[in-house]
């Protein structure tokens, strides 16, 4: 079978037996007598890097994508040469390197099959730009399935698709539609119920096939550059998407009122329009933190410029909108006018800022203000002067935040939508072509922003969102999924957007709520905003050409809807908020797919609707039209109806009854949920009561609870409580246990418990070994209110 494989890729070329080998520190480097070599570096026990080179040498070892603060280290490396292999072996794995044609294989210590590789490395030479394409196919097996690579609109398994990385403005993309905005050549592989993950850091056009164009083989391949990929063990599929995002990075943690209600439009101007739809939202009561200026806010599209005829006096409006507790957020696109009267064209052309055509003259391309020469983001020098920009927007004006768009880059008029290939860029020193850069473009543009919207803000935290992405941009930006459609199938699709970006370790996503093009129905719109409060980032977006999409635009149900579920996200932004210190510290992800919280359960590799929001609660939205409920998979455990409080056991299907204000929501047994009281915005009540849902269950279960001041850099400074709440539950008796970290004082009057699902009645409860009285907790119906801090409480009955 590889005999034929060979033959019909008669253009393809591949390394030849292995005639040498060095041993140096964490890499061993093999060489073969036809001017291969293969790098084996070993980072971490389960963490080991491939790197092969065609031409007898190494370029820079250069990569945007790597986080350099995180630090590696294993515990065992040891090197074998055998009769017909290498053997390298370290605490976790066993990599054999084939002596005839660098073939790897990677196996558990005990000999289990990890990953196989079927050609292996291969490549082919590419005349027309010059370098090579890089190859790599491995073995497929029967039954495993894939996972991953950011916000391709497909199938949440990856078995049998084709993929394409390549950023592109992909305006009212379809299901299946290939290439999207976002570019994470990243994929966790499951099979006997053991996973491992494979991250091709390869800037370049590049491609993934699982088993769609040849069975039993899942290949990767890009335009050029080096074949360099990580090999990341499991077996969990939880180690393999934390080691993916430590090596990649994390965000820091983002302000609180970035994880509230955001509402968008392309466009609300003049400044009257603005105060309307902010101050309608406080009319309703429906809770809102941000609004957003879209490019209609500046003069002429001018970046870093304001139309005066709409907005005479920005920083007055700022001003009062946040003193009715809505922050502003503005867009800021790439392409800079050709315009010698405009301030920011005429310092970017006289430090030569722009990126260039090969034979010498400024790329040149059309955009929303017309004729525009766009910056080289990947010239650290031009990343300083971008990041100075933001002086008068952030510091002087007061936006809290800058929305980064059509970064792809996204150029109009022209069949391919972006740069020519040959445009020329710095890349840190590494100077390539558009071909290498592009993918990687819209990231350093965000990275850029994020430098300069940081410094502006301090001593507040910063709010960057961006279109585009490669790896890594997690590290300086949140992002959306681009411009969806109004439909129910784009419904489907957002929802398993985001639970695919959540383990390709970009978890701030959100997508636009209702839909960016077209109009969605009421009930569309319902079940949009009923999804949206349950992803990372909560935002309303439209295109606003076909109608109004303000949550009032639909009507008094749809109203009520909205405003139900929007306080629901408000009474959970502790628990969102602990959601995301775990992700920034640990790299777990906000949202977990079914597969990814049981992966030991077959039922849960094909599921795309059913997600765990954090840890403890179960989302299952609905997805079509004139629904009074739905079949959904319930999980291994026990899980409490939130809408009826009713137990049901897990790891089955069933129907669950909704009424339109409602999607089916479960709290995993055991769980204790933090909530805060409605707020109309983030920090509107200065110190918030924390109440804390408890969830009886007969055994133990842990919940954590991390709070912080909601902005600033205190929390670097010990300055944060992180509490690990654990359940006991006996027959007769409850016991919560509370542990705090950090040293954080939240001046709260009270802390309000309520309990649910008891099956007995409450007689007694000791607060620290010490029994009070009912009257003194305020105890009715299983609540009570306890006036100071503790670490046991007891609660038993008859």
């Amino acid at each position: 079978m590889i005999i034929n494989t060979i033959l019909e890729n008669k253009g393809d070329l591949f390394p030849s037996k292995i005639i040498s080998y060095k041993h140096e520190v964490d890499a061993v480097d093999f060489f073969t007598d036809n001017n291969v070599i293969l790098r084996v570096t070993v980072l971490r026990d389960s963490l080991i890097r491939f790197r092969f080179t065609a031409k007898g040498y190494f370029s820079n070892d250069f990569s945007y994508a790597i986080d350099k603060t995180q630090s590696h280290g294993y515990n065992v490396l040891e090197i074998q040469d055998k009769e017909d292999h290498y053997r390298i072996t370290t605490s976790k794995v066993y990599v054999v390197i084939q002596k005839h044609d660098c073939r790897v294989g990677i196996y558990e210590l005990d000999g289990t099959t990890i990953l196989e590789d079927e050609l292996g490395f291969h490549w082919e030479e590419c005349y027309e730009y010059g370098g090579n394409i890089v190859k790599m196919s491995k073995v497929s097996h029967e039954g495993e399935s894939f996972y991953g690579l950011g916000d391709k609109a497909t199938h949440f398994n990856l078995k049998g698709k084709r993929v394409e990385n390549w950023a592109t403005d992909q305006y009212a993309f379809q299901k299946d539609q290939e290439p999207l905005y976002k570019v994470v050549p990243f994929y966790v592989g499951l099979h006997n119920q053991k996973a491992y993950g494979i991250f091709f850091d390869n800037t370049f056009r590049s491609f993934f096939d699982f088993s769609h164009e040849r069975k039993g083989v899942t290949s990767f391949w890009a335009d050029g550059g080096e074949m360099n990929y990580y090999f990341i063990y499991g077996p969990k599929m939880s180690d393999v998407v934390t080691t993916y995002t430590h090596l990649t990075g994390k965000p820091e943690l983002p302000p609180l009122w970035t994880l509230g209600y955001q509402q968008c439009k392309w466009s609300y101007y003049p400044e009257s329009k603005v105060k309307e739809i902010t101050g309608k939202f406080r009319e309703l009561q429906i809770p809102c933190d941000a609004i957003y200026l879209d490019i209609d806010y500046m003069d002429g599209f001018r970046c870093f410029t304001w139309n005066k005829d709409y907005f005479p006096n920005p920083k007055q409006m700022v001003s009062d909108l946040a003193k009715d507790g809505f922050k502003t957020v503005v867009i800021i696109d790439p392409g800079i006018k050709i315009d010698k009267e405009y301030w920011v064209y005429k310092e970017a052309l006289e430090k030569d800022y722009f990126c260039k055509r090969a034979d010498g003259p400024y790329m040149k391309g059309k955009v929303w203000p017309g004729e525009c020469n766009f910056p080289d983001f990947t010239n650290p020098e031009v990343r300083e002067w971008w990041a100075g920009l933001f002086k008068e927007l952030v510091a002087e004006i007061g936006v809290k935040g800058v929305w980064n768009d059509m970064n792809e880059p996204a150029v109009m008029e022209v069949p391919t939508k972006t740069f020519p290939l040959d445009v020329r860029h710095n890349y840190d020193g590494n100077n390539c072509s558009h071909r290498k850069a592009h993918n990687i473009y819209g990231t350093q543009m965000a990275r850029a922003t994020y430098e300069g919207v940081k410094r502006f803000a301090y001593p507040k935290r910063p709010f960057v969102i961006t279109r585009s992405a490669y790896s890594g941009a997690q590290r300086y930006t949140s992002s959306w999924t681009g411009d969806n459609i109004a439909t129910w199938e784009h419904l489907w699709i957002a929802n398993i957007q985001m639970q695919r970006m959540s383990i390709s370790g970009m978890g701030f996503t959100g997508s636009d709520i209702g839909g960016f093009a077209e109009q969605p129905s009421a009930e569309l719109y319902a079940r949009w905003i009923q999804l949206g409060v349950f992803h990372p980032f909560c935002r309303t977006h439209s295109s606003g050409h076909h109608g109004e999409q303000e949550p009032w635009s639909f009507g008094e149900e749809v109203i009520n809807i909205t405003r139900k579920f929007v306080e629901l996200r408000y009474q959970l932004l502790p628990y969102l908020y602990t959601m995301f210190w775990q992700y920034v510290n640990d790299g777990v992800p906000m949202l977990k797919p079914l597969v990814y919280y049981d992966q030991t359960d077959i039922q849960t590799h094909y599921r795309t609707d059913e997600f765990i929001f954090g840890n403890q609660i179960l989302v299952c939205p609905i997805l079509e039209p004139n629904a009074q409920g739905r079949r959904m998979y319930l999980p291994e455990g026990n899980w409490y109806n939130y809408w009826t409080n009713e137990l049901v056991s897990g790891k089955k299907e069933l129907w669950v009854a909704t009424d339109f204000d409602q999607i089916p929501l479960f709290i995993k047994e055991g769980a204790i949920i933090p909530k805060y009281p409605i707020q109309q915005y983030v920090g509107q009540i200065e110190h918030p009561e924390l109440a804390l849902e408890v969830y009886y269950k007969l055994g133990k279960e842990k919940s954590y609870v991390y709070e912080d001041a909601q902005d600033g850099y205190d929390y670097n400074k010990g300055r944060y409580s992180y509490k690990t709440f654990t359940l006991t539950g006996k027959e007769k008796e409850v016991f919560i246990n509370q542990h705090k970290e950090g040293t954080y004082e939240n001046q709260y009057q009270t802390i309000k418990i309520c309990l649910k699902g008891l099956n007995f009645k409450i007689t007694g409860i000791e607060i620290d070994n010490e029994k009070v009285s009912f009257e003194s907790v305020n105890f009715v119906e299983n609540s009570l209110q306890i006036n100071k801090d503790f670490s046991e409480l007891h609660i038993f009955g008859e």
